[in-house]
């Protein structure tokens, strides 16, 4: 399997990160020849290739190789991201520790200059000794190393924490949401109509078959009538990971499930996917659209799929239909809202965003999407994007829980 570029990317984006840490954690804490220091650094040496090779190792290594360097690199990725974080909120207090430092040496400085000479003393007597100025001891540690130290420990002890929180909450069962839509056009026709949707699954290296048996199980128990999975099911191809998605066979709803395309689809084999879940009775909308009692539903594949020449087609799934009925569009990204306005789409089901999965790098991903998670109106169509059930890179989720939405259609009043 190829490594993508971005891949390579982040890997030297966490060297230089790692750097800093070693320099603000170990130099900056310890010194010279200590056996603190030699251990410091031996720890940055063992740690800093975990992450790229977590990278890498997801994208290239066979699952059953890759499963061994991920889970340390991707926990340590976590806990050097909230480390990097805090240690930088952390640096205006150490450039106000030196603006001070260095007002007081100038003071000290200037206080030394204005020391009176010693008085001369008779003939023959020895000058009166002058007044000395106490030096600090120099075994002691500075206020500079005691502030790092403290910025050290501190950082350390929030990072674990909130990583350990994450982590529960990743790998603990997605939240069991219902929410309710109001459609405009031929709601009353829909009202009523309950659909499970689920998506950002992701199984692979670090989640398997138990956890797509626990999201079966959640589904079924919520009684939809129709299930939604809309995209970045996998991290892997068909021959590593059908074993972990066989339970999706026992999805049960009376209109059936449906999915679309992510973008990781398109790093694992998009087209072996869409066969695979064909045959365990889930129907794949590729740029197509279903006749419902109720209501129209189309899917459209996900836009990265234009780089493999199966893009998105809006036309292909949308065009000829009945405007007097609802439609409601699968789409993996929020961002093919933009798409679905234009042709008149009453409510689009996404997913991709994981809701940010770990605050505040979810403001990053709030800069490219319309809409981070839950319900927005973009004109005429309305957006519901869920946080996904399961997660990509660390196993961390913070302020984004994982969760499936059972979303109830109405009419409007």
């Amino acid at each position: 399997m190829t490594i993508p570029a971005w891949v390579w990317g982040q890997s030297v984006i966490w060297t230089l990160v790692h750097v800093y840490v070693w320099a603000r954690l170990v130099r900056g804490t310890t010194s010279r020849g200590t056996a603190a220091r030699r251990c410091g650094n031996v720890a940055a040496i063992v740690l800093a290739p975990l992450i790229p090779a977590a990278l890498i190792g997801a994208s290239a290594l066979d699952l059953a190789v890759s499963r061994w360097i991920v889970w340390p690199g991707y926990v340590w990725y976590a806990l050097e991201l909230y480390l990097v974080l805090l240690l930088l909120l952390a640096e205006p207090i150490r450039l106000a520790a030196r603006v001070v430092a260095a007002a007081g040496r100038r003071r000290r400085r200037a206080k030394a200059s204005r020391v009176p000479e010693p008085a001369r003393a008779p003939s023959g007597d020895a000058p009166a000794p002058r007044e000395e100025v106490p030096e600090p001891q120099r075994d002691a540690p500075t206020r500079r190393v005691f502030l790092a130290r403290s910025i050290a420990v501190s950082a350390g002890a929030a990072a674990t924490g909130v990583v350990g929180y994450g982590m529960l909450t990743a790998l603990g069962p997605p939240r069991l949401d219902h929410v309710t839509v109001r459609l405009s056009r031929g709601g009353s026709r829909a009202a009523g109509m309950r659909i499970a949707l689920v998506g950002d699954i992701h199984l692979g290296p670090m989640l398997g078959r138990d956890h797509t048996q626990r999201i079966v199980d959640m589904i079924d128990g919520a009684g939809a009538d129709l299930v939604a999975i809309v995209g970045d099911l996998v991290d892997g191809t068909v021959e590593d990971l059908a074993h972990a998605a066989a339970p999706l066979r026992g999805l049960r709803s009376r209109h059936g499930t449906y999915f679309v395309t992510g973008n990781h689809e398109y790093l694992s084999g998009a087209a072996e996917w869409v066969g695979e879940l064909r045959e365990m009775g889930i129907r794949p909308l590729q740029n197509e659209r279903v006749e419902l009692p109720a209501l129209d539903l189309a899917g459209v594949n996900d836009v990265t799929g234009a780089q493999q020449g199966d893009g998105p087609d809006y036309g292909r799934a949308l065009a000829g239909r009945d405007p007097a009925r609802p439609v409601v569009l699968l789409a993996h990204q929020p961002v093919q809202v933009n798409e679905a306005m234009r042709h008149g789409v009453d409510l689009q089901l996404s997913g991709h965003t994981h809701g940010g999965q770990t605050f505040p790098l979810g403001l990053l991903t709030s800069w490219a999407q319309p809409l981070l998670a839950g319900h927005g109106r973009f004109g005429g169509t309305q957006l519901y994007v869920t946080k996904g059930a399961g997660f990509w890179g660390p196993p961390v989720r913070v302020g984004a829980p994982p969760d499936i939405t059972v979303i109830e259609l109405a009419s409007t009043p």
